[in-house]
C-alpha cells in the first residue's frame, strides 16, 4: 500500500519551518527560513507579513526542490499565535506590519477596559484575562490607527485574522478566509462554549465581526493549494491548522489529561488538557487544545513572554557571538554566585500578567562574573517555567509529576538539566525536535505517529537547595514588578 505524504509548515516567530513527513511519521525532508522582527518602539513588536509569506514560499521550494516527485497529500499548519495580519480582500496586499503576540502596545487600552470592569464577562467567554498579548485589542489599534483601514472595514474589504489565516488566504490565491478553533480561541474575540467568533466581544473591543474569518475544526478541509502561489502544484488539500503551541502538545501524543508539555521558543507555552472547559484562578488561561470530529478538547495554558530570548538577550549584552557561547560560559561556574535574571523585557506574562514589570538583575556583588550572569539567564528560563507549572497544579488541585519538553531550546541539555532541577520533577524532551509539526502532520493525516524517543533528565538538587532558589527568584520578581 501506498503511504501518504503531509507538508508540515510551522510558522514560527524566529523562523519558518516545513518538513515532509510519510505516513508512518518519517521525516524525509526538512526545510527552514529565518525571520527578524522589529521593535520600532518601546515595547512595540511587529513583522512584516509579507516576509512572513515569503519564508512560507521559501520553505515549501525546499521540500518540493528536494522531494524527487513524492506525490505531498496535504498540508498542515502550525503557526505563532495571537498575531494579528490585517489586509486589503482585493489585492490580498497586508496594510500595516503584523503585529505579534509579544507587542504591548495596546497595554494602556487593556488596562482601560479592567477599570471598566470588562474583565469577568470576557473570561466568561474566552477564558482569558484581558491582555496586550492577545490579537482583539491590537486589531482595535489598528482600526484606530492605521489610514484607512476603518473604511476598508465599512466597506467590506477588511480582511484580520491571525497567521494560519493569513497564509491560508496566500496558499489558496484568497479562495478561503478561515481559522481554526485553536487560533480562534486566542484572539479574545472567541466564544470558546459557543465555538463562534462573539458579537458581544467585538462590541466591547470595537472591531467588525463582519472582518474576521470562519472558525473550523483544526482537522477541517479549509481549502486547496491555488496554481501559481508556491512551488506546490494546485489541488493540494489544507487539510489541518493549529496554533503551534496546541500542535505540540498534540504532536507529545497528548490526548488526554495529566501531562503538561512545554515549548521552549521565543516566549514560552505550558498547556495541560482538562477535562472540560476550565477557568483559571491562578493566572493561568483557559484555551481550546484542538477540536475534531470527536468533539473539543480544552486545556489550561501558561504564556511566558520571555522564555529562551532571555538567553539571547543576555548573549548580545555580554558581547558573545551565540546562545551556544552563553551556555558553554554558564557550565563554567557550580551557581549565579546570587545573582538572579528577571527577564521581563516586554513585561511578565503568566502567572503574573504585569505588563509594568522591567528587566531586572538582583544580587550582584564584586564577585559576579559574566559566567554567572549567563547561568542566571538559563535558569531564569526555568524559574519562569517553573512559576506556571506550579499555577497548574493548584488550578488542577493536584501534583503534576512531569513536564515534556520541546521547541529550538530544548536541545540544550544543560538547561534541561537545570529545568528539572528547578522543578524538582523529570523533564521528558522528545528526541524529534519538530513536534509542533509533527503534531499537525499527524491532525492533517488523521493518524497517530509512533512514539519517537525522548531523554529525560532528572532532579539532582536537594530540596533545600532548590527551596532556597525558588526564594531567591521570587524575591527578585518582586523588585521587577515594583
Amino acid at each position: 500500500m501506498t503511504l501518504r505524504h503531509v507538508l508540515a509548515i510551522d510558522q514560527g516567530t524566529t523562523n519558518t519551518k516545513a518538513i515532509l513527513v510519510r505516513e508512518d511519521g518519517e521525516i524525509l525532508l526538512r526545510a527552514s527560513s529565518p525571520l527578524t522582527t522589529q521593535y520600532p518602539h518601546p515595547g512595540w513588536a511587529e513583522q512584516s507579513a509579507d516576509a512572513i509569506w515569503a519564508s512560507v514560499q521559501a520553505v515549501i521550494a525546499k521540500v518540493v526542490a528536494g522531494s524527487d516527485g513524492i506525490q505531498i497529500d496535504a498540508i498542515g499548519i502550525a503557526n505563532q499565535r495571537e498575531t494579528i495580519v490585517a489586509w486589503d480582500a482585493r489585492t490580498s496586499r497586508p496594510i500595516c506590519p503584523a503585529i505579534i503576540w509579544q507587542c504591548r502596545r495596546t497595554a494602556d487600552a487593556c488596562a482601560a477596559l479592567m477599570a471598566a470592569g470588562q474583565n469577568d464577562s470576557i473570561v466568561a467567554a474566552t477564558g482569558l484575562s484581558i491582555n496586550a498579548l492577545f490579537p482583539a485589542s491590537k486589531l482595535a489599534w489598528i482600526l484606530q490607527n492605521v489610514a484607512g483601514a476603518q473604511d476598508l472595514a465599512n466597506e467590506g474589504h477588511l480582511r484580520a485574522g491571525t497567521v494560519d489565516a493569513w497564509l491560508l488566504w496566500q496558499l489558496t490565491g484568497g479562495a478561503a478566509f478561515a481559522t481554526d478553533h485553536s487560533n480562534a480561541s486566542r484572539t479574545q474575540l472567541f466564544d470558546t462554549g459557543l465555538l463562534q467568533f462573539s458579537p458581544a466581544l467585538c462590541d466591547i473591543f470595537n472591531v467588525p465581526l463582519g472582518c474576521l474569518p470562519t472558525p473550523l475544526a483544526s482537522d477541517s478541509t479549509f481549502g486547496h493549494s491555488a496554481a501559481g502561489v508556491t512551488a506546490l502544484p494546485m489541488g493540494v488539500p489544507i487539510a489541518a491548522m493549529m496554533g503551534d503551541s496546541h500542535a505540540a502538545l498534540y504532536g507529545h501524543g497528548v490526548k488526554a489529561p495529566g501531562t503538561v508539555k512545554a515549548t521552549f521558543g521565543t516566549g514560552s507555552s505550558l498547556m495541560t488538557l482538562t477535562p472540560a472547559r476550565t477557568t483559571s484562578g491562578h493566572g493561568l488561561s483557559g484555551t481550546i487544545a484542538w477540536t475534531t470530529a470527536q468533539g473539543t478538547a480544552y486545556a489550561l495554558e501558561g504564556n511566558i513572554t520571555v522564555s529562551a530570548q532571555a538567553a539571547a538577550f543576555m548573549a548580545k549584552v555580554l558581547g558573545l557571538g551565540s546562545v551556544q557561547a552563553l551556555s558553554d560560559l554558564a557550565q563554567t561556574v557550580a551557581d549565579t554566585g546570587g545573582a538572579v535574571f528577571v527577564p521581563a523585557l516586554a513585561g511578565l506574562g503568566a502567572p503574573y500578567w504585569d505588563d509594568s514589570a522591567t528587566g531586572t538583575i538582583t544580587g550582584m556583588t564584586h564577585g559576579t562574573t559574566p559566567a554567572h550572569l549567563a547561568r542566571a539567564a538559563l535558569e531564569a528560563i526555568a524559574h519562569q517555567i517553573a512559576d506556571v507549572f506550579a499555577a497548574m497544579e493548584l488550578d488542577i488541585g493536584s501534583a503534576i509529576s512531569g513536564l515534556s519538553a520541546d521547541g529550538g531550546a530544548s536541545s540544550n541539555g544543560f538547561l534541561m538539566q537545570i529545568q528539572a532541577d528547578v522543578l524538582g520533577r523529570s523533564v521528558r524532551r522528545n528526541d524529534v525536535e519538530e513536534v509542533g509539526a509533527l503534531g499537525v502532520a499527524s491532525m492533517a493525516l488523521g493518524t497517530d505517529f509512533a512514539a519517537r524517543g525522548v531523554t529525560e533528565f532528572s532532579p539532582s538538587l536537594s530540596a533545600t537547595a532548590r527551596a532556597a532558589l525558588r526564594e531567591s527568584w521570587a524575591h527578585a520578581v518582586t523588585k521587577a514588578r515594583i
